[in-house]
């Protein structure tokens, strides 16, 4: 599965769900730093961390954010519900 994790330094809550994701052998994760391109800046600066997944052509769908509880286990299943069929 891949994933796209919207984040900015110094954010715990972001840094909680990267190590989190990481963990989980099937996402593939790119971490997109929003203080690095304005656009993302202005829409995701109160959201952070805002996740999507990526379909198979390439299209970028939000996830709900996890609670900061749950663990990887939790995290896996959760994703499990936005997995495209494809992959």
């Amino acid at each position: 599965m891949q994933l796209i994790l919207f984040s900015k330094p110094d954010c715990h809550l972001c840094e909680g769900l990267q190590e989190k994701l990481e963990q989980i052998e099937s996402v593939s994760l790119e971490i997109r730093d929003i203080t690095q391109n304005e656009e993302w800046f202005q829409r995701y600066q109160y959201e952070v961390p805002v996740l999507f997944a990526v379909d198979a052509s390439g299209g970028e769908h939000p996830i709900p954010r996890p609670s900061p509880r749950s663990n990887v286990a939790q995290l896996q299943q959760m994703l499990q519900k936005y997995e495209s069929p494809s992959g």
